[in-house]
């Protein structure tokens, strides 16, 4: 079951309280003071994983708690700092405070960490607390208490490409010809339910990655269908691909299903009008009369928008879009690997 969004409760232990203590040591006013400090409480953490594709753990096992820290004990010995939790969760997600709405973190990188709910700390015994003037101090203190949130966990996919497009635009059929994924293909609407990542070879030894979004339709950004449930994972693409249907069998004309799709991705998030992208015309060994083809071909070509014409089916076309993709991915790789 692939889950990307769950809210889970998190808890972390309570700093261990320091002792006030005396030792019985000759020639020293009442022995001394040897009261130990208490331990640190466990924080919990969270850390990406590459083995983790989806947050399905968290939704069944929605509270975290850590340890308190030890207490601190006489002849200065220190209270056992506690264990953290550690919460794995998959590249790509995104910690909310639930109550603030404060973004904790973003974790993009394998192995990359966030304390999500700090620990106690553990309080001071009174041996911290003599001095000269003071050699028989009573004071102690208390340990802290550890910090405590509900979280919002959403999960955003992390590819170079995103396929976007109304239902039966074949987008599943497209992934499966170009890369080792095996999605589910039907020809009925919202065959895919969930997103699909393909890696896709081209050149000499070269890849990008590819994400299938399950089909939008008209009214998506407002919740309809399946549209506002996956764009989120559109995201974090650099480049789009919008899939249009020119078979002879396609209900909806071409360019108008173009420019509703590209109304809906303005509609979520206006940054995604802004992404480069490129319009295939899908199903071309089913043209029929070649005038759906013609149509949104000129749109394109009076705007200037790159167009492809392929068929997965037969593979027409799709060396071409796949070089095409490779290098424009390529060329947006770079700029990130000097700056780092």
């Amino acid at each position: 079951m692939f889950v990307d969004q769950v809210r889970i409760f998190v808890k972390a232990g309570q700093g261990g309280d320091g002792v006030s203590s005396f030792r019985r040591e000759k020639y020293v006013p009442h022995g001394g003071p040897d009261g130990g400090d208490g331990g640190n409480g466990g924080s919990v953490v969270m850390v990406a994983s590459r083995r983790l594709t989806t947050l399905l753990d968290l939704r069944y096992q929605q509270q975290y708690q850590a340890k308190a820290g030890g207490s601190g004990q006489g002849s200065n010995k220190h209270g056992r700092t506690a264990p953290d939790i550690i919460i794995q969760v998959p590249i790509g997600t995104v910690i909310v405070d639930d109550e603030t709405g404060d973004l904790l973190a973003d974790l993009t990188r394998e192995e990359q960490s966030c304390i999500v709910a700090h620990g106690g700390r553990g309080g001071r015994g009174n041996a911290r607390f003599a001095t000269s003037t003071n050699r028989v101090p009573t004071r102690f203190e208390p340990g802290t208490p550890g910090e405590e949130r509900w979280l919002r966990l959403e999960l955003k996919l992390l590819a170079d490409v995103g396929l976007v497009g109304f239902p039966n635009a074949g987008k599943s059929t497209l992934i499966a010809a170009v890369s080792s994924a095996h999605p589910k293909i039907a020809d009925y609407p919202f065959t895919t339910l969930t997103p699909n990542l393909g890696v896709v070879p081209w050149g000499n030894d070269r890849s990008f990655v590819v994400a299938d979004i399950p089909g939008l339709i008209e009214g998506a950004h407002e919740g309809k269908g399946l549209g506002l449930q996956f764009l989120r994972h559109i995201e974090r693409t650099s480049f789009l691909l919008h899939l249009v249907d020119i078979s002879e069998w396609a209900s909806e004309d071409p360019v108008t299903s173009f420019e509703v799709l590209r109304k809906e991705l303005a509609s979520y998030d206006a940054s995604l009008k802004a992404k480069p992208f490129a319009v295939v015309g899908t199903k071309l060994d089913i043209k029929g009369d070649e005038r759906r083809l013609e149509q949104l071909r000129a749109y394109c070509k009076k705007r200037r928008l790159r167009f492809f014409a392929i068929s997965s089916a037969t593979r027409e076309g799709l060396e071409t879009l796949v070089s095409f993709v490779g290098k424009q991915v390529d060329s947006m790789r770079v700029p990130c690997a000097t700056t780092s």
